[in-house]
């Protein structure tokens, strides 16, 4: 089993920043994908963005150039640096673990909001 703790969300105005944390524990294996994902109004789990083991990044069309993902291995900690935000941004933001099984965190509520 892996444990996903996430955190950084809150309420943030229009153009401001948030970074969210995602921390994991447990059986953590040697070759794991991480990432974030965020729930649609229609209720579909969309990707943000995603992160190898070896660093490489891929991010939705819609935050490229505004967020930034990241990990440190030897912490466990997938990092997502969000700049630049919009309304459209707000949602609730799922930490996603991914090696021969897939584990979720619990979600994060992200409100961009003036």
């Amino acid at each position: 089993q892996v444990q996903l703790v996430e955190s950084g969300g809150g309420l943030v105005q229009p153009g401001g920043s948030l970074r969210l944390s995602c921390e994991a524990s447990g059986r953590i294996a040697n070759i794991a994908s991480m990432g974030w994902y965020r729930q649609t109004p229609e209720n579909r789990r969309e990707l943000v963005a995603s992160i190898s083991s070896y660093g490489v990044p891929v991010y939705a069309e819609s935050v490229e150039g505004r967020f930034t993902i990241s990990r440190d291995n030897a912490k466990n900690t997938v990092y997502l640096q969000m700049n630049s935000l919009r309304p459209e941004d707000t949602a609730v933001y799922y930490c996603r673990y991914s090696a021969d099984t897939t584990y979720w965190g619990q979600g994060i509520q992200v409100t961009v909001s003036s």
